[in-house]
C-alpha cells in the first residue's frame, strides 16, 4: 500500500505517463531497489529532483554534494565497501550522532547495520545516489588503485587452491557457480563479515537461509544478534565462496561438510575459523566458529575462580594420576579451561598428548591428534594407542560413549593423569551419568579425582553499569540480604559494548572434590541427592552461588544469574 501511494504521488508531481511509471516499478522488481531510486537511474528524475521528493517523503534533511566526502577517522568506522553497499557516505559525526547521506533512505535495515557496527546513533540526510557515487569514486582515486579492493585492506589469505570432484552437478554448473562465487561483491562481502566479526569478537558466524529471509547472526558474548540481511540472489555464491576458502566441494549440498578457514588481519595477526555446513529445508546454513589463540594466553589465575574454588581446582589437577572432567553445556568454556590446566601442567618433564574433535588451537610440546571417525580414528581407538606411547597426562575432548569412558578410567587407574569433557547439568549429576555408562562404581571411585562444572555469564560494561531498581522477587529467589543488594548492577548501553549493556564473559564454577566419604557414595552407586547433600557438606560452592557472587560484586546481572543457573 505504501509503495502504491509513492508511486501515485511521484507520477502527480512529475506528470509521468504510465508507461515511464510501468518502465520505473519493472526496473525496481528487477534491480531490488527502490522505487524512487529506479526512476532517478532510468533518467527520469534529476539529482535535484530526487534529493527535493525524497526530503519531503521520509521527512528528512538534505546534504548537498559539495558536503559528501568521508572524513579520515569515519573512514575506519565505516568501511568503503559498506558504504559502497549501502550507498552512503558518513560525513559527520557529533559525539555520539554519526551524520549519514544516504541514497535510499527507505533502506532502514542498512541504517541500523551502519548502527550496529559503528555503535553510534545514526543522522539520515538525503543524497542523489550520482552525488554518492562521485564521492565514493573521488575517495577510491585518493587511495589509489582499488583493483583488488577489500582483500587489500582486509584478510590475505594463506591457501587459495581448490580441488573437487564432480559429483551432484555438471562440470559446466561447477564453473558457473565457482565464477559467480569469485566474484568481487560476492568476495568483498565474505571479507567484511570475518573482519567484522573478529573486530567485535564474535564466537561465531551464522548464515541462515529460510524460506522468505537469508540473514547473518554474530554470537556476540554468548548471546545471538543479527547483523545484516544480504540480498537472497548473492545465497548461493557467498555460501559457495566460503566453501572455497574451506577447501570444500562446492557440488556438495546434500551432506554436511566441515572444513578451516585461515586469514591474516590487516594488522599481520593471523585468524582461524573452523567451518560447518549442514544442509537444512531451505538450502545450507554455514557456521564459522572463531577459533582464538588467545585461550593460550589465559591461565588458570585468569579464569574467574574464587581463591577457594581455585586453591581446590590446583591440588586436584597435579594429582600424579587419576581423572578430572570439566562438564557444561556447548558454548560454556570447557576448552579454555582444559588448555589453561594443560598450559600449567605441560613442562619438560612430562609427555602430554591430546586427543580432540576438532583440534581447535595447536599447544606447543603437545601431542595432539584429530578425531578422524571414517578411517576409524575414534576417540577409544586412540586412547588404546596413547597408552603405548609412555604418557604422562592423557588429554580426551570429550566422553561421548561407555567404551571410552571405560578405557579413560582404566588409563587413570594405571597411573596417568586423565583431563576430559562431558556434558552434564552440573558437578555431582556427573557421577551417575559415567555409572550410566556402565563404569563399575568401584573402578569410578578409584579414578576420579574431581569434577568442575562451569557456565559463562555476561559481564556489565564498566562504562555504562548502573544501580540495579528493586527486585524484590529476584532478591528472594537469591537469598540476597539488603547489604548484598547495594552492589547489584544493571546493563546500561554505550558504543563500547553496541549498546547492549555487557562487555565480554566470565565464568561461574561448581568443583566437587572426590573425597573418601564420596568415594564411599559412588562404590554404593548412591542417588544424585545423596551424593549433592555430601559435597555441600563439605563445602562445595554451587553454580548459583557463584553467579551470586558475582552478582554483588557487580560484575553481572540478576537477569544473567536467573538465566544461566538454578537453584
Amino acid at each position: 500500500m505504501e509503495k502504491t501511494c509513492m508511486g501515485q504521488r511521484l507520477q502527480q508531481r512529475f506528470g509521468l505517463r504510465q508507461d515511464q511509471m510501468a518502465q520505473i516499478k519493472q526496473m525496481q522488481r528487477s534491480q531490488g531497489i527502490g522505487l524512487l531510486r529506479a526512476a532517478f537511474e532510468l533518467g527520469t528524475l534529476s539529482a535535484e529532483d530526487y534529493v527535493l521528493f525524497a526530503t519531503a517523503e521520509y521527512k528528512l534533511p538534505a546534504v548537498q554534494a559539495y558536503d559528501l566526502h568521508i572524513p579520515e577517522e569515519l573512514q575506519q568506522l565505516v568501511p568503503l565497501d559498506v558504504c559502497r553497499k549501502y550507498y552512503c557516505i558518513p560525513f559527520q559525526r557529533e559525539g555520539q550522532c554519526l551524520h549519514l547521506a544516504i541514497a535510499e533512505p527507505e533502506n532502514i535495515l542498512a541504517q541500523d547495520d551502519i548502527r550496529f557496527m559503528t555503535g553510534l546513533e545514526v543522522v539520515s540526510h538525503v543524497a542523489a545516489p550520482s552525488w554518492v557515487q562521485a564521492a565514493l569514486d573521488r575517495l577510491e582515486r585518493a587511495h589509489g588503485d582499488d583493483s583488488q579492493g577489500i582483500s587489500e585492506t582486509l584478510a590475505q589469505f594463506a591457501e587459495q587452491d581448490l580441488h573437487w570432484e564432480a559429483d551432484s552437478q555438471s562440470r559446466s554448473e561447477q564453473a558457473s557457480l565457482l565464477e559467480e562465487a569469485n566474484q568481487g561483491p560476492v568476495v568483498k562481502m565474505v571479507n567484511v563479515l570475518i573482519l567484522d566479526a573478529i573486530r567485535k569478537k564474535a564466537s561465531d558466524i551464522h548464515i541462515e537461509c529460510y524460506e522468505h529471509l537469508f540473514r547473518v547472526r554474530y554470537r556476540l558474548d554468548g548471546v545471538l544478534r543479527e547483523i545484516m540481511r544480504p540480498p537472497a540472489g548473492m545465497r548461493a555464491a557467498l555460501i559457495s565462496r566460503i566453501k572455497i576458502m574451506a577447501r570444500l566441494n562446492i557440488a556438495e549440498k546434500r551432506l554436511p561438510q566441515d572444513g578451516r578457514i585461515k586469514v591474516r588481519t590487516p594488522g599481520g595477526s593471523e585468524a582461524e575459523f573452523r567451518v560447518s555446513i549442514l544442509p537444512t529445508l531451505f538450502g545450507e546454513k554455514v557456521v564459522l566458529r572463531y577459533l582464538d589463540t588467545s585461550a593460550l594466553r589465559v591461565d588458570m589465575a585468569k579464569l574467574g575462580l574464587e581463591p577457594h574454588t581455585l586453591q581446590l581446582l590446583h591440588k586436584i589437577v597435579h594429582s600424579p594420576h587419576g581423572i578430572f572432567l570439566v562438564t557444561g553445556p556447548t558454548g560454556s568454556g570447557k576448552t579454555t579451561t582444559l588448555y589453561s590446566i594443560l598450559k600449567e601442567l605441560n613442562t619438560e618433564e612430562v609427555n602430554v598428548a591430546t586427543i580432540e574433535d576438532p583440534v581447535e588451537i595447536t599447544l606447543m610440546g603437545v601431542n595432539q591428534v584429530q578425531v578422524k571417525e571414517d578411517i576409524g580414528l575414534s576417540f577409544s581407538s586412540a586412547l588404546r594407542s596413547f597408552l603405548r606411547q609412555d604418557p604422562d597426562i592423557i588429554l580426551v575432548g570429550e566422553i561421548r560413549d561407555a567404551e571410552t569412558a571405560q578405557i579413560a578410567v582404566k588409563a587413570a587407574l594405571t597411573g596417568h593423569l586423565v583431563l576430559s569433557t562431558l556434558h552434564t547439568n552440573d558437578a555431582p549429576s556427573t557421577v551417575n551419568r559415567l555409572l550410566n555408562m556402565g563404569v563399575e562404581g568401584f573402578m569410578l571411585a578409584s579414578a576420579l579425582r574431581g569434577i568442575l562444572a562451569q557456565r559463562l555469564v555476561r559481564t556489565l560494561c564498566p562504562g555504562c553499569k548502573q544501580p540495579a531498581a528493586a527486585d524484590r522477587a529476584g532478591c528472594r529467589e537469591l537469598g540476597l540480604d539488603a547489604q548484598a543488594v547495594a552492589g547489584i548492577h544493571d546493563p546500561g548501553g554505550c558504543a563500547e559494548c553496541h549498546q547492549s549493556g555487557y562487555k565480554g564473559r566470565t565464568g561461574v564454577y561448581e568443583c566437587m572434590e572426590v573425597t573418601q566419604e564420596i568415594q564411599r557414595l559412588i562404590e554404593a552407586q548412591a542417588g544424585l541427592p545423596e551424593l549433592r547433600r555430601q559435597a555441600l557438606d563439605q563445602g562445595m560452592q554451587t553454580l548459583r552461588q557463584s553467579a551470586v557472587n558475582k552478582l554483588v560484586q557487580g560484575k553481572t546481572s540478576m537477569s544473567e544469574v536467573l538465566r544461566l543457573t538454578v537453584e
